[in-house]
């Protein structure tokens, strides 16, 4: 029975990595953690071919040392957007438009849709309409693996994919006529200067403050990085600093802005000087 249901996950697997693929996707960033959330292993690009022949082996070898393994997938031709934690209302509008859904817990569940030429404010307001978690990191868990969480032993949910359709892409405007994308913000997401053109940035909001006060992890102990990430561009941009500057500071700061790339960085500093322009905005709305 266990080897049938081994041979179950390893297809599932191999599905969820094809749906990747059809759109472009053949490299994968493999990462290892174990039930505390701690990285056990890290390797980066790994070819699709190799992954999916990989798979039976790979996860017995998680299963056996009860890892958790997540990919991030690279080289796709449309922007793959990542919608996690979403209610089952949000769910429901999105299976006419995601090319992969999977359920990663009983009630957990995420989508990934893929929009051609897609800004990265526009992915902000995606996830905010349709109430997805807005700190995803475009990694997920893969599908025929284990979902080891301390809270969910000893019967750890397995990650099941629950539909597929290759190649699907889905327009920016198919998604805004689902309700799904909120409002634009009232003034431009980002600028390549600071918030304030006269104010001269002096010194860095502590990194170090910011994981300390971070939210706990969804389902963890431990503490929020990608809030944490978030939190200390929003401090930096209102205190000054550039959307240039602040990315290339959190790459030296943040270990998970080194491990994904500058891409994130400058994604989380772009969304953070987004919401600093629409809290000015409101200020300046009020005020008069």
């Amino acid at each position: 029975m266990d080897g049938e249901k081994h041979g179950r996950g390893a297809e599932q697997a191999r599905q969820m990595l094809d749906l990747f693929a059809s759109l472009g996707a053949r490299a994968f960033d493999l990462t290892q953690t174990d039930v505390e959330g701690q990285k056990r292993s890290f390797r980066r690009a790994v070819g699709w071919e190799a992954l999916r022949r990989g798979a039976p082996l790979l996860l017995d070898w998680a299963i056996q040392r009860q890892h958790n393994l997540i990919v991030r997938p690279h080289g796709a031709t449309v922007e793959l957007v990542q919608l996690d934690d979403l209610s089952g209302t949000m769910l429901e509008r999105l299976r006419s438009a995601a090319f992969l859904i999977l359920a990663t817990s009983a009630g957990n569940h995420q989508a990934w849709v893929a929009v051609p030429q897609c800004a990265p404010e526009w992915v902000r307001r995606l996830r905010q309409g349709s109430g997805a978690d807005p700190s995803a990191s475009g990694a997920t868990r893969v599908a025929g693996s284990l979902n080891f969480k301390r809270k969910y032993a000893p019967n750890f949910p397995t990650v099941r994919l629950l539909e597929g359709t290759p190649q699907r892409t889905v327009t920016r405007a198919e998604l805004e006529a689902l309700g799904l994308v909120a409002a634009p913000a009232p003034l431009a997401a980002s600028r390549p200067g600071p918030i304030w053109p006269g104010r001269r940035a002096q010194s860095w909001p502590s990194y170090e403050r910011c994981l300390r006060h971070a939210p706990r992890a969804h389902g963890s102990d431990r503490a929020d990085v990608s809030r944490a990430d978030f939190t200390f561009c929003l401090l930096a941009i209102d205190w000054g600093w550039s959307v240039a500057e602040t990315c290339q500071c959190l790459l030296q700061k943040s270990s998970k802005a080194r491990e994904n790339g500058e891409t994130y960085a400058r994604l989380t500093a772009q969304r953070a000087a987004a919401a600093v322009h629409r809290r000015s905005w409101n200020m300046l709305q009020s005020a008069r």
